[in-house]
């Protein structure tokens, strides 16, 4: 970091990256409806078992129990820079990663006796990713993620970036509460983790991937994921260095591309470490759950999260085997990434 600044994990990811919404006082009265069936599919109800089916299961993804879910529709692809600059145009609304950040709102969230940063950092922008040239320490991810001021939805790469060429790949550097506007200006919402976990695996019993159970090593044509050593040595195979046009991979039994790769997905839940637990000590159902009711990381006590699913175009099984149905990860509910995005959920009208 720069100014000879030391960040945790959690500070790099909290710190510099939230800010004040105030620049979107008159969002509100923008909000419309729009067309909410078409580029989705119907989900069908159904009952399965949720949670880590391998021994690359987190402790997080454990205790597996039953749930139970409604039927629903889900965006077939994960929304895209043209859909959501349709969002922007039409209700002038501005990102989290697009504003500068008020000090007064982050320190909420870090250690407290946590210095304020150089006002230099303080501005708009997100973390990109920067592949390393040798293996460093997996367990500190500040080496590889690079606070970019000027990057955002329309720059993803930062400030001389562009999407120009990029309008049907996925929106990324949005935040929680970014893809929570677009849901709702759309008629939608974001998924359950519930809902996630069950469409992703499109009709099959417990399968371990989107795609079924044929091994991440031979499947760089079914996702966009990290083929080679990560952080520093990608070898491409599935076409890719960064995300894919949506649409570039089969989609899985129900009509869902990229439910695997590309980008992390944001869903509607709180992240609660211990989540998994309360729902198998009820000893009953889990019928359509909608997450825990606080926030709770022990690695990042002070930072509220929500749950991110589908892994990105980064995963690899040596860091994160984010492409497994089961996996869960999250992000701080006003983190921007250029590997984050989201898909919309409808209800089915009773």
């Amino acid at each position: 970091m720069r100014n000879n600044w030391i960040f945790s994990a959690s500070i790099l990811t909290s710190l510099l990256i939230a800010s004040c919404s105030s620049k979107n006082d008159n969002y509100q009265e923008k909000v419309n409806s729009s067309s909410i069936i078409k580029g989705m599919v119907f989900i069908p109800s159904g009952e399965f078992v949720m949670g880590g089916k391998t021994d690359q299961a987190y402790q997080d993804e454990l205790p597996r129990h039953t749930v139970k879910v409604s039927s629903f529709y889900m965006d077939e692809t994960e929304v895209t820079n043209a859909q959501f600059a349709d969002f922007v145009n039409a209700t002038g609304y501005i990102t989290v990663a697009e504003r500068d950040i008020d000090w007064e709102e982050i320190k909420k969230q870090v250690p407290p006796e946590t210095p304020k940063p150089n006002d230099s950092l303080l501005k708009a922008g997100s973390l990109v990713f920067t592949q390393t040239n040798e293996p460093v320490d997996l367990n500190n991810y500040s080496q590889w993620w690079t606070w970019t001021i000027g990057a955002d939805w329309k720059h993803p790469d930062g400030p001389e970036s562009s999407i120009e060429s990029k309008m049907s790949h996925p929106v990324v550097h949005v935040a929680w509460e970014d893809a929570q506007a677009y849901a709702k200006w759309a008629g939608k919402r974001l998924p359950t983790e519930a809902e996630w976990e069950w469409a992703s695996m499109g009709g099959r019993e417990d399968v371990k991937y989107p795609w079924g159970n044929e091994a991440i090593e031979s499947a760089s044509d079914k996702a966009n994921f990290w083929q080679g050593k990560f952080p520093y040595q990608n070898y491409a195979l599935d076409g890719y260095e960064s995300t894919a046009p949506v649409k570039s991979y089969p989609k899985n039994g129900y009509g869902l591309y990229d439910m695997a790769g590309n980008v992390w997905e944001w869903c509607q839940d709180k992240y609660d470490f211990n989540a998994y637990e309360q729902y198998a000590s009820s000893g009953e159902i889990a019928e359509n759950p909608t997450g825990s009711g606080q926030y709770y990381d022990p690695r990042e006590p002070y930072t509220p999260k929500h749950v991110i699913r589908g892994g990105s175009f980064l995963c690899n099984d040596s860091y994160c085997s984010g492409y497994r149905v089961a996996r869960r990860m999250s992000s701080s509910k006003d983190s921007g990434f250029n590997h984050t995005g989201f898909r919309c959920v409808r209800d089915v009208e009773k």
